[in-house]
């Protein structure tokens, strides 16, 4: 009997402890999940912004000429680092505060000497610790407040604490238009996501559209469209996804006849660069480049001709930061455009923009459609 007692209390204890263990737990899963909550941002699919413009903006005129920029300025890091996410080997977590000063003044340099109607811009930091907290755009602003009297601007990733140890700290990165002419409106739509587990996936970048619409002068207005595509480490479905749902965004602008213009970096090779590229550079790229979907309804700048051709050294938008490579040696960054609308003509910027960022600003001239 006195066993039988000593075996129940014996089980009831460790009932007891189960139920404890279980308890904590849950807990500890719920602390978690309240603290992953608190430190990430879940942005709505489709979210109305705010836009910063003056009164003073002048408006489009249909038929008019447009000069359009897009250039990835890659948090004005430089080009003097191997960061950890360039190569298995990189090292480098962040630039120093002089490298981005000179950044910051180039990049403004490059602008003012173009005097781009519409600047899109990728990569630039609001609060990330990498980058000394910099609310970069606003710093951009201050240097070119007489061109561009209109904004606005998207996060694509953000988060107040992301626990990778080569970050440690908080990330906000933006996508942002600068504009000459009055900006009406302006959206967020929250592109697809790359796959993970559910909270590893709260800390990833949110690649998104940012939309802004330009009034035109008599009633109708141009989309113009900026955005950031996933930087895939090696070839899946996301890049796929994502530049499907970027067609179906251009496909339902075409459908309302609204002329746009969409510039970025979209992470994708053109036709026949894959080929060209040394084994050990194409492992983020497939052979079938998803861009097709794009580039199969839509003109693109530069085309494959130019990109694949002769003169294909011309159209080269990348220079990753990797010490094995001396110059640009591919092409990711695009603008693609309605066909309403004409192409007058087109350039990659290289001659002084090597050492600024590890993209080069593509920059075109464009007719918008007249009144009819």
């Amino acid at each position: 009997m006195l066993g039988v007692n000593f075996r129940n209390a014996i089980s009831r204890a460790m009932t007891r402890l189960l139920r404890y263990t279980l308890l904590g737990l849950l807990i500890v899963i719920g602390l978690t999940g309240v603290m992953v909550y608190s430190l990430t941002w879940r942005p709505e699919a489709r979210e109305v912004l705010p836009v910063s413009c003056s009164t003073g903006a002048p408006t489009l005129v249909p038929g008019q000429a447009l000069k359009v920029m897009t250039w990835n300025v890659q948090y004005l890091a430089g080009k003097r680092y191997v960061f950890w996410n360039d190569l298995a080997d990189g090292t480098d977590e962040n630039p120093t505060p002089q490298d981005m000063a000179f950044s910051l003044d180039e990049v403004a340099r490059v602008i003012r000497d173009e005097q781009p109607d519409v600047v899109l811009l990728q990569e630039l930091d609001d609060g990330a610790k990498a980058s000394d907290y910099q609310h970069q755009l606003k710093l951009l602003q201050e240097r070119l407040a007489d061109l561009y009297p209109c904004s606005t601007s998207a996060f694509d990733w953000k988060a107040e604490f992301v626990p990778d140890p080569h970050i440690f700290g908080s990330v906000g990165r933006q996508l942002a238009t600068l504009s000459r002419y009055q900006i009406d409106h302006a959206q967020r739509l929250q592109l697809p996501v790359a796959s993970a587990n559910l909270i590893s996936r709260q800390f990833q970048p949110k690649n998104a559209l940012l939309v802004a619409y330009l009034p035109l002068s008599d009633g109708s207005q141009l989309a113009l469209l900026n955005t950031h595509l996933e930087r895939a480490t090696q070839p899946d479905e996301t890049l796929l996804a994502q530049v499907s749902a970027v067609a179906k965004a251009l496909d339902k602008l075409e459908s309302r006849g609204t002329p746009w213009l969409i510039g970025g970096d979209f992470n994708l090779l053109p036709l026949g660069q894959y080929q060209r590229l040394p084994a050990e550079q194409r492992s983020p790229y497939s052979a079938d480049s998803a861009l097709h979907v794009l580039w199969d309804k839509y003109p693109m700048i530069p085309n494959n001709n130019e990109a694949s051709g002769i003169d294909r050294a011309r159209w080269l938008t990348h220079y990753p930061n990797d010490p094995n490579l001396s110059g640009p040696d591919r092409t990711v960054d695009y603008l693609f455009y309605s066909p309403r609308i004409k192409r007058v003509e087109a350039t990659v910027r290289q001659d002084d923009t090597l050492r600024i960022s590890d993209h080069l600003p593509v920059i075109a001239r464009f007719l918008l459609p007249a009144t009819p």
